[in-house]
């Protein structure tokens, strides 16, 4: 693994994303599964917000590296910060590191929330064809056009004299090619592949899952627990075994090596969660999830801040790394699971009426997916653009939050215009 990796893995993430991919459109609000799903499409919508935000504050992260010497300079921190601003602000790395805990292993959740009910309405065949479509073809042109794009600027900023062909240059001797938060949708769609297929071997295996998600129903706390030690089974050993830092990378397809069985855990869970139905199971809006919301938010919040001082202490003793791999691990899995029902519960809770707030959430909801995909470029030339602006931190980091999803959101809303891109994105 390369150092540029590395500094991918310290800070949270993108994500975001494609969690969003599976999701069912939006049904009429006044029907008990509608309540459910536009609950599930808000939170999908709230998390795409996070993850511009995320991006948008790297920029001025208390811990970001130097700037690029030039794109093909080790170590290649700039995939993970494509621009490096002087001014910086302690809150962003807080925000980013709660970020980075949770909110990818909730967008496998929701991902999978919808997996059975497709496979049941389409069979494995017209299912992977149509996530194909979805998450392949956007996979392709955000990593061809989305990600080099977002990444220009980060050449201009070396002080290189600008030009395509330079770019061009180092772009094509890096041996790999940098995908940017795409890379979320070739995870996904390989996991929904593997539904696919298995669907094929075993066509009631979503029932059997559906089957013990039903017990989340009545005892969500039990689900929690058993969610959380079946993930710290699939996390601690590869974490151990290859470090919580380290990523595969081959051409475009990158992903962080400890988590993927990780990821899939959620994923599995989603669709147990999904085959025995929202409207009943763990996201009712009536259910004890929903109605013990308090109870989760600050079981989220104290997981967190014992995961933080773990990993403070783990940096503070760099000695025995196996040790402190094992013990934050722990930590890693408890606040992931613990901010994701937190989440959910949140969400659940305040979309069981219809409020004027969840209402103007819709435009953002429906364009969810078209933000995750072209936000990274908007990100970054922002922050390219305030480099040489005297506003602190926080300001620019607010600034390029509020312009990048305006724009992306904009964008994306005269996109999905166009028939063939609206029914893709």
């Amino acid at each position: 693994m390369n150092r540029s990796q590395t500094a991918l893995a310290l800070v949270p993430e993108e994500p975001v994303a494609e969690s969003i991919t599976n999701l069912q459109p939006i049904q009429p609000i006044d029907a008990p599964q509608a309540q459910t799903s536009a609950a599930v499409g808000t939170l999908r919508a709230c998390i795409t917000a996070l993850v511009v935000a995320h991006h948008a504050v790297l920029a001025y992260h208390p811990y970001a590296p130097a700037p690029a010497a030039s794109l093909t300079a080790q170590p290649r921190w700039w995939q993970a910060f494509p621009i490096v601003d002087s001014q910086r602000w302690g809150g962003f790395g807080l925000l980013t590191l709660f970020n980075d805990i949770f909110f990818m292993s909730l967008m496998f959740f929701l991902s999978g929330l919808f997996v059975w009910h497709g496979l049941q309405q389409k069979g494995s065949g017209g299912f992977l064809r149509r996530r194909v479509l979805r998450l392949g073809l956007p996979f392709v042109l955000a990593a061809a056009f989305v990600a080099p794009l977002a990444y220009f600027p980060t050449y201009l900023a070396t002080g290189t004299a600008p030009s395509l062909s330079g770019f061009w240059r180092q772009w094509s001797s890096l041996g790999q090619w940098p995908a940017g938060p795409a890379w979320f949708l070739w995870v996904l769609l390989t996991f929904d592949a593997l539904a696919a297929a298995l669907f094929l071997l075993l066509p009631k295996w979503g029932d059997t899952l559906g089957r013990f998600a039903a017990n989340a129903a009545r005892r969500p706390a039990a689900f929690f627990w058993l969610l959380a030690a079946i993930s710290a089974v699939a996390y601690i050993p590869m974490a151990v075994a290859f470090s919580s830092v380290a990523w595969f990378s081959f051409g475009p397809f990158v992903v962080q090596t400890s988590r993927l069985l990780h990821y899939a855990v959620y994923f599995l869970a989603g669709a147990g969660v999904g085959a025995y139905g929202l409207e009943k199971g763990l996201l009712a809006p009536d259910g004890k999830l929903a109605r013990r919301w308090p109870t989760w938010l600050s079981l989220s919040l104290g997981a967190f801040t014992v995961a933080l001082v773990i990993l403070i202490a783990a940096l503070s003793s760099p000695s025995k790394p196996k040790l402190w791999e094992t013990i934050g691990g722990f930590a890693f899995v408890l606040s992931c699971a613990a901010s994701s029902f937190a989440f959910l519960a949140l969400f659940v809770r305040f979309a069981k009426t219809r409020t004027r707030i969840f209402d103007s959430l819709r435009s953002l909801r429906e364009n969810a997916y078209g933000i995750f995909l072209i936000h990274y470029a908007f990100v970054s030339w922002l922050q390219y653009a305030l480099l040489k602006t005297s506003l602190p931190g926080l300001a620019k980091g607010s600034c390029v939050f509020l312009g990048a999803l305006a724009l992306s959101w904009g964008a994306t809303a005269a996109l999905r215009r166009i028939p063939a891109v609206a029914r893709v994105i």
